[in-house]
Parts: C-alpha cells; structure tokens; sequence
C-alpha cells in the first residue's frame, strides 16, 4: 500500500466517513454500487468520493484493507478476553462476515486491476499470523488438534462462505462443520 500522508481533521473524518459508507453500500449492493450511493450514505458530495478516492479501485482496496485490519487485530482482543477455543470460533465468526459482505471482490481481484495487485498478500500477511495465534493458544489449551495450517484453514473457511454465506451473520453449518473436526475429544 503507498504510503499516506498527513490528512487534516475534517478530511479525515470525510474519508473516514467514506471507508464506512462503502462498507455499509458494498455489503449491500456489491463493490459496483454507484458513487452516489456511498456518497449519499457517508453524507459527503461525490466529488469529496473522488478527491479522496479517484477511482473504484482505490476505494474498494482500501475497504479491503481496512477490514482485514480490523479482523486481524480483533484476534488478540478475543484472547484476551475468551477462552482459546470460545475465542477462535468467535474469530472465525467474524472472518466468515467479512468474507460473505464481499460481493462482487473476487471477481474485481481477478480483473487485473494494479489497485489490487497486493490484497491477497497483504490478506496473508495480517490474517495468517492473526490466526496462528489462535490456533496456537486453541492447541495450547487442548481445546483444537496441531498440524492445521492457518492460511488452508482461512482458504477453506473463504470458499465455503463465498458458497453458502448464512443470512443471520452466523457461520454456515459447513464452516462449524469443519470446526468441529479441528476439535480434540477427551
């Protein structure tokens, strides 16, 4: 990602503003939604949308990233306060919400667009080490079987979530399916 700059109050909380709205407008409608409806939504005109973000690329990558931020640090919030087991499934839970509000993102990575180029690196690399460590601490405590690599584990929980995303923001039963098979019976 390039580097950022230095940002005033007020524009800050338009992007800010921004990154929020089109979150709301993509888990809705897809990443194709109109401008005018993130710019309506974060209450902002269109052309702050575009001074911030000149094209759709740019805005859905950074909704991406900011999401996969957000979900890697909530792994070490979770440990902190759950037990390792309890704490990986609500991690899990929460991976499987980002992964079903992303309408139409698979395709956009596919597109070829340079504004994508590094998300799946960078998804990796925040969410890989974030899972290993609940992976690690489920193990630790004898709540879940060793040997399971963390980014398979992402990659399987992905593709059954693209596939069957659940309506009430639970897990779908194929994903607590898998779960359970990561679990040690006493």
């Amino acid at each position: 990602m390039p580097p950022q700059r230095r940002v005033r109050a007020d524009a800050r909380k338009n992007l800010d503003g921004l990154l929020v709205a089109a979150r709301t407008v993509f888990a809705r409608a897809g990443v194709d939604a109109p401008a005018r409806e993130i710019a309506a939504e974060a209450g902002v005109g269109v052309g702050t949308l575009y001074r911030h973000f000149p094209n759709r690329a740019d805005l859905v990558a950074a909704v991406f990233t900011t999401e996969i931020d957000a979900t890697a640090a909530a792994a070490s919030e979770l440990l902190s306060t759950h037990a390792p087991g309890e704490a990986l499934d609500l991690w899990i839970t929460r991976f499987t919400q980002f992964v079903a509000t992303k309408q139409g993102l698979s395709d956009a990575l596919r597109s070829g667009e340079p504004a994508f180029d590094a998300l799946p690196a960078y998804l990796g690399e925040k969410l890989g080490p974030a899972i290993r460590s609940l992976l690690d601490a489920a193990v630790d405590a004898d709540e879940i079987r060793p040997g399971v690599d963390p980014l398979e584990l992402l990659q399987a929980i992905g593709d059954l979530s693209h596939r069957a995303p659940s309506s009430d923001g639970s897990p779908n039963p194929m994903v607590l399916l898998l779960l359970d098979g990561l679990r040690v019976r006493h």
